[in-house]
């Protein structure tokens, strides 16, 4: 197994970022962090940097003022990086899809910046703490695919030496 996707499965790092949410989804969020889920005996623990992060967390819509910010962010996290979209509005917009305050879906501002992200979906408005759980344990397994479909590292030979 590739030692970057083995490290994402030992304890996963989030940075949260709200991209327009109405705070029902963070709401949801801050729940998994309570004792009744307890998601850090699992390995996951909220961090305050970009540049610590494994996975990013986004909610609500991706407003036009937001879009950069998020492919920055995203530039700053360490690849790969996993990005939640959460709740039905990080998804497809939800009830703000024709606002004029929206820009792109959050998936597809991602892929302008990396096509090749990894990008994991949780519907529901607000999506239940048990659905994030499973949506974490469902993007492991993704993981575990990903990391044997890549192609193992091949050793050089070693050149013989004249004599020995």
């Amino acid at each position: 197994m590739n030692w970057k996707f083995w490290s994402l499965k030992k304890s996963l790092f989030v940075y949260h970022v709200n991209a327009g949410a109405c705070n029902n989804c963070d709401i949801e969020i801050l729940e998994l962090l309570t004792p009744a889920y307890d998601v850090e005996r699992f390995g996951i623990i909220l961090v305050g940097s970009p540049r610590h992060a494994d996975v990013l967390l986004v909610t609500g819509v991706c407003t036009r003022q937001v879009k950069k910010r998020l492919q920055e962010l995203y530039l700053q996290t360490a690849k790969p990086c996993v990005v939640m979209c959460i709740g039905a509005c990080a998804l497809a917009q939800g009830i703000f899809a024709e606002a004029y305050h929206v820009g792109p879906c959050v998936d597809e501002v991602i892929r302008e910046v990396d096509p090749n992200a990894i990008i994991a979906y949780v519907p529901g408005c607000p999506p239940k703490p048990e659905a994030m759980i499973m949506a974490v344990v469902k993007t492991w397994q993704k993981l575990d695919e990903l990391a044997a479909a890549e192609p193992k590292p091949v050793a050089p030979a070693l050149p013989e030496v004249a004599g020995a």
